[in-house]
């Protein structure tokens, strides 16, 4: 069959055409390069977007014999696309490299961290300068022209723009998790940096059935073989929380927070410290609040505070506090030992100040001040009292002695003997803030009214 004009028929030559005149353009570029010690900088740049040119034109040699199709027609060439959006390119730049991209999308690639290497190489760059590729624009704007296609408009808004290709990367990683131990591992670890550095990569999970397949390597209530593979896939959990609609979707998942208590539980430092840090994101809802706490995570976050490493101590608090600003789990974590452990950690001089935050915040449970009645509570509240700078903490430790000694009178005494001896609550009631010398001065006028009365009697 006869191949018509404006179809196939016309690519061969055009191209050859095409390829003879860049040819000529180079070759008249080289040889003012190499004979004369004064050349431009423009002229350098002329002569590697030429060279791109061709390069591109060899790449395309393959279609020259084939009969259009409606694709063929209508679809960009190869060359014409940005390898990193798949798109038709708007304005085509030149790294060092000698590769073409469309610019926002390289741009973007260069301005996330760590990024200083061709997309397609991997080669280092010399340089991070962009040449506009004006003859590969000329080439696309001709396809254009000659398929009355109207030319794209250059991208304004990238983030939006990638969403498309950003899908199909997420796709193939995803699809990588369900082959072998190495090719789940290289998807996790690039899954992890994406999630992190790019916020609408973040945006894909939040539609049905991605968070399965994220998480399908690992098994609920089984330690994963690999401690690298469960790092990353737990701290991609993690990154994911950031976005405020995942945060929903990974609360209400049974097999998210099943696999963030397996990790808490059985992972390196690292992947218990990053479950922590997750449980701590998600619970920013108050409806998943109520699921953390119904799920037994507490008890774990616990273990973990327990456990001291200084890796986790204070993503596990965070997560115990941001989980108990909800009254029915601050029962749970009483009873699982919070009160004890949290003393234990103060008195070892462990993040104190935030560790009494969470000590205040139990202590408006009863079940919390009936059990730190019995660690000796009084003068490790004072001795606090005196010892540490933080306002808050002490308007925290006078708080909590308020609670104590309304409820108990014994606590009374050692009080008492503590005034005497060091004057803490008075010292406070002169010179701390407006709360802290309202409840200052609130247990003395008690404690002074009693002794006062039981004299006289």
């Amino acid at each position: 069959m006869a191949k018509r004009d404006g179809d196939g028929g016309e690519g061969g030559g055009g191209a050859v055409a095409a390829a003879a005149e860049l040819k000529e353009k180079l070759r008249g570029l080289v040889k003012m390069i190499v004979e004369s010690d004064d050349y431009t900088v423009q002229t350098a740049d002329d002569a590697i977007a030429t060279l791109s040119a061709l390069k591109l034109l060899k790449k395309n040699k393959t279609r020259e014999n084939r009969t259009a199709s409606f694709s063929d027609k209508f679809d960009p060439p190869t060359e014409f696309r940005c390898p990193i959006s798949t798109q038709l390119m708007t304005d085509p730049v030149i790294l060092s490299t000698g590769q073409t991209y469309d610019r926002p999308f390289i741009q973007r690639w260069l301005n996330e961290e760590g990024h200083r290497t061709c997309p397609q190489t991997q080669q280092v760059l010399s340089h991070s300068i962009l040449i506009p590729n004006f003859l590969v624009r000329e080439m696309i704007t001709k396809w254009c022209k000659d398929r009355g296609i109207e030319m794209p408009k250059p991208v304004r808004d990238v983030d939006e723009a990638v969403t498309k290709a950003d899908r199909h990367r997420l796709n193939s990683l995803l699809h990588k998790l369900s082959l072998s131990l190495s090719d789940q591992k290289e998807a996790a670890k690039e899954l992890r940096l994406l999630t992190k550095r790019i916020a609408t990569f973040r945006t894909l999970f939040g539609e049905s059935g991605v968070i399965a397949r994220l998480l399908s390597p690992l098994s609920p209530g089984r330690t994963c073989a690999d401690p690298d593979l469960h790092e990353d896939l737990i701290t991609t959990v993690l990154n994911l929380s950031i976005n405020d609609d995942n945060k929903k979707v990974l609360g209400e998942d049974p097999a998210v927070i099943s696999l963030l208590i397996d990790a808490l539980k059985s992972g390196t430092i690292q992947t218990r410290s990053n479950a922590a840090a997750a449980f701590f994101s998600i619970s920013a809802l108050d409806s998943n609040k109520h699921i953390i706490g119904k799920s037994g995570a507490i008890k774990h976050l616990i273990d973990l505070l327990d456990d001291g490493h200084p890796l986790a101590v204070k993503d596990a608090a965070s997560a115990i506090f941001n989980i108990c600003v909800m009254h029915e789990n601050k029962g749970i974590a009483v009873q699982e030992g919070a009160v004890r452990v949290i003393m234990k950690k103060i008195k070892d001089n462990i993040i104190v100040d935030e560790l009494l935050a969470i000590l205040a915040l139990l202590s408006t449970h009863p079940k919390a001040v009936e059990e730190m009645g019995d660690l000796g509570p009084v003068p490790f509240l004072l001795g606090n009292i005196r010892e540490t700078t933080s306002e808050r903490s002490k308007e925290n430790c006078v708080a909590m002695l308020y609670t104590i000694c309304y409820n108990d009178r014994t606590k009374w005494k050692e009080i008492r003997e503590d005034e005497r001896v060091n004057g803490t609550l008075s010292k406070l009631a002169q010179c701390g803030t407006s709360r802290a010398k309202r409840k200052a001065s609130g247990i003395l006028e008690r404690v002074n009214r009693f002794f006062s009365l039981t004299h006289t009697a």
